[in-house]
């Protein structure tokens, strides 16, 4: 599925630059580089800090999951902790990136018990991926209280998938919203390679 879509990206930007020179983030990039799959191309790296620039994001009220208001990315600037000083918010965020990986929207909040900025989403991977998704989320996630929770749904053929970003390699709370959703990203990414890199 990445392999796919990056080189469905790849594609379209080339025919939109016309040239051999393609700028991607870190984690396309370092996945061409490492699948060998470049041809002549020149990669540059992009700024990760405009991934989800053109994101469409929602902050919303927890207990009647209702709209508070629609955000620019530049709500992506604030301090991750204006989750802990707002618990009664979440943040719902779309973004094609998240599509490259097989994710839909990802939402992210501050739990009231634990303290933990906790992050939801759906997962388009196929149920007979669950023993190395559990493997692979096991192994990725840092620390002894480290928890997921993942449950396959039938009706709409995808995994939900919660997790805490406190347990999640790089963390730390001086992040901000943006950075976050960054990080998210990047463990995302690399959760669906590892996944998708066994199954060959």
């Amino acid at each position: 599925m990445i392999k796919d879509h990056i080189q469905q990206y790849i594609l379209e930007q080339q025919s939109n630059q016309k040239t051999e020179s393609i700028t991607l983030f870190k984690e396309e990039k370092e996945y061409l580089e490492k699948n060998q799959l470049v041809d002549n191309l020149q990669l540059s790296e992009k700024d990760p800090s405009v991934r989800f620039a053109d994101a469409y994001i929602e902050r919303c009220d927890k207990e009647s999951e209702n709209m508070l208001k629609n955000e620019s990315s530049s709500f992506l600037n604030e301090p991750l902790d204006y989750l802990k000083k707002h618990k009664n918010e979440f943040i719902y965020l779309e973004s094609n990136w998240f599509d490259l990986i097989g994710v839909e929207a990802v939402s992210l909040e501050a739990d009231d018990v634990f303290g933990t900025y906790d992050v939801m989403l759906g997962l388009k991977l196929q149920k007979k991926f669950e023993k190395t998704l559990k493997e692979n989320l096991n192994s990725q996630l840092q620390g002894d209280e480290a928890k997921f929770d993942l449950m396959f749904s039938l009706e709409d053929g995808l995994w939900n998938l919660n997790f805490a970003l406190n347990y999640v390699e790089g963390f730390n709370e001086e992040i901000t919203i943006g950075e976050a959703f960054q990080l998210i990203y990047r463990f995302l990414f690399q959760l669906v390679e590892a996944v998708e890199g066994e199954r060959k």
